[in-house]
């Protein structure tokens, strides 16, 4: 590819209507998202005439791709912070393989967004390099879960706080509804019939096309549906184990995405010795590849019934009372930021914060910070 441009089904798009903005192979050995986006793209002629909108597909990182590496200088999915991104934008940009990819992703992202005045939905394809069901990566604002619960995958919240840089989190902060989709181990032909499978739901979900003007949507629904039978429909993330190449890690073999775990089970070993899982509950995204900085998430299934008390919550706008339980205080500069002393907050834990839109953001001076999210 010559640009980062996959394919676009309509310049410009009608007035209104919904724009979905599909990133694949953001890391160079994940080709699997930018060939289903291929295929889309090729299948997408035949529903022109029944599509109301606009889909744009963009290859991630074009220089990893060719490498078949995960990136070459700089992991490109932790390259969207805020400062990352002024600086991009300055007349002395950073100078490496990745922020060449971002200078030319960058542009296409604000220009197609400043041209477009309808509901705006970012899909972010990935692969992983342990074997598992699809699963939807959900960044926990109501508008995001209101998408990922149209799909028939597992829903896992909380990722995006573990990480820095995400670009799914970038366009998420932008106020614009998001989903990162796994859809299964790197080289696995059946992950590019699962991004396949989701990109044509995600027309119907938003709206631009009817589900039975989709010839096979059946098809696409049974596709998903059969991967992830058994399995919990909501997991949340609680801890991340990092890693850097001077650890050594090596994952235990034989784990996939959502093997259950019992509490000091062996995971994996570094230099330091063994490590073992801190309680029970399920392993994520387990590190079989020499790149990457996440030896692996720990998430636990969460019951569906609490998502519909913490939109409650939210709705009722109940969070700003947080400010006013004890050990808990506004942020001076960041209004939509707490503060809480965990000496004295000790019961008022991260998933209570959760519960009423917060995002665990940053700890400092042994103080935790809670930021509010964009619903």
């Amino acid at each position: 590819h010559g640009v980062p441009v996959i394919a676009d089904t309509a310049l410009p798009p009608p007035d209104g209507t919904p724009l979905i903005i599909a990133v694949g192979t953001i890391h160079g050995n994940e080709p699997a998202g930018s060939l289903a986006l291929e295929r889309f793209f090729r299948d997408a002629e035949a529903l022109a005439p029944k599509l109301s909108g606009r889909v744009l597909g963009l290859l991630g990182n074009r220089a990893a791709l060719e490498a078949d590496e995960r990136y070459i200088d700089t992991d490109l999915n932790r390259a969207w912070t805020p400062e990352r991104v002024a600086q991009l934008r300055s007349d002395s940009p950073p100078d490496d393989a990745e922020a060449r990819e971002q200078l030319e992703l960058l542009p296409i992202l604000d220009r197609t967004l400043a041209e477009h005045d309808g509901p705006v939905v970012f899909l972010d394809l990935h692969t992983s390099s342990g074997h598992g069901p699809p699963f939807g990566t959900v960044g926990d604002t109501l508008r995001n879960r209101r998408f990922a619960l149209s799909l028939p995958v597992i829903k896992v919240l909380g990722i995006e706080e573990q990480l820095d840089g995400a670009l799914l989190e970038y366009m998420n902060n932008l106020g614009h509804t998001t989903l990162g989709f796994e859809g299964g181990q790197h080289r696995d032909p059946g992950a590019v019939e699962r991004h396949y499978a989701m990109l044509r739901l995600a027309l119907v979900t938003t709206g631009m096309i009817r589900a039975e003007d989709l010839p096979d949507y059946d098809d696409c629904q049974a596709t998903l549906e059969n991967a992830v039978q058994g399995l919990p429909e909501i997991i949340e993330v609680c801890s991340r184990h990092s890693i850097t190449p001077e650890d050594e890690f090596v994952m235990e073999p034989g784990f996939m995405n959502f093997s259950p775990v019992r509490k000091g089970q062996l995971l994996a070993r570094d230099r330091n010795g063994p490590i073992h899982a801190p309680d029970d509950g399920l392993i994520i995204l387990p590190l079989y590849q020499g790149s990457g900085n996440d030896g692996f998430f720990f998430g636990r299934a969460v019951r569906p019934v609490w998502l519909k008390v913490s939109a409650l919550l939210r709705r009722l706008r109940t969070p700003g009372l947080m400010g006013l339980l004890p050990g808990i205080r506004r942020h001076p500069e960041e209004p939509r930021t707490l503060v809480a002393d965990p000496r004295i907050a000790r019961f008022y834990t991260t998933e209570l914060f959760h519960l009423f839109g917060f995002r665990r953001l940053r700890e400092e001076h042994g103080r935790i910070h809670f930021q509010r999210r964009n619903e």
